[in-house]
Parts: C-alpha cells; structure tokens; sequence
C-alpha cells in the first residue's frame, strides 16, 4: 500500500487478510465509539499483596527456624567432635559433655547424677552421625 492510498485511523483494515475488520473487533474503532476505560484493580491489588506478602513472611520465618536448628545442631556436632574422647561412640548411646578442670571439652558415659563435672549437655548419636541433643538429666 502507498503512502496516498492509506486509510484514515477509524477504518480498521488487516493487511494480513486484506479486509476490513472493524466490525468484529471486540472494541471500537472509530471517535464516536464509547470510550474504553480500564478496571480500577487497586484494592485487589491491596489486598492480594497483603496475602501475599502475609504467605512471603510466614515462609520466611519456617526458614529462618529450620537455619537456627541447622546451626544449633552444627554447634553441638563441632563442639563434640572437637572434644576428647577415647572409645568409639555408639549409635543410639546417650553420651555427656562435660568440661574438665582446664576447660578442655570431653564427652563420657558417666551421667550427671554420678559425678560433679561440669556438665555441657547430653547427646546421642544417630546413623547419620550427627549428634542430636537430647533433654539434660540433671
């Protein structure tokens, strides 16, 4: 199509099928045609962003929990594995952390109750041997 032979903006012509479509379009096309205005969204906006970001935090909040317990359990396993012990721990044995006159960690079976070290904390191994704190029997 020429520059001349170009029609006005009211008529709606497709060029890929070569007619005139202004009929079917869902909208229309000429000046006198009602004027589209847009939905106002903005208080389901509001509102579908106070869920979300209500969803956003609670997720955020499971992780942070879940990193707190990571790290709880990397402390304990780092301060066990870093003190001083002569046999070969047990999986599913209750084994006690205690520190000695020096302040040196060492893990034993004697419980609390049967001796007066200064008593750290009670764990047990697991298959995976990762150290898990159990409830202190002081």
């Amino acid at each position: 199509m020429s520059e001349k032979s170009k029609k006005p903006d009211q008529v709606v012509f497709n060029p890929k099928t070569e007619k005139y479509n202004a009929g079917v379009l869902p909208y229309g096309t000429n000046s006198s045609a009602p004027k589209i205005t847009p939905t106002d969204l903005t208080g389901w906006k509001n509102s579908n962003v106070s869920k979300v970001n209500h969803q956003i935090n609670t997720e955020y909040e499971n992780l942070k929990s879940q990193f707190e317990n990571l790290m709880e359990k990397f402390k304990y396993n780092n301060l066990i594995y870093s003190a001083k012990f002569n046999f070969e721990p047990i999986v599913g044995k209750i084994y006690h952390l205690y520190r000695d006159k020096n302040e040196d960690l060492f893990l034993s079976l004697i419980s609390p109750s049967e001796c007066n070290f200064n008593y750290q904390g009670s764990f047990k191994l697991n298959e995976d041997k990762v150290w898990i704190k159990v409830d202190e029997l002081k």
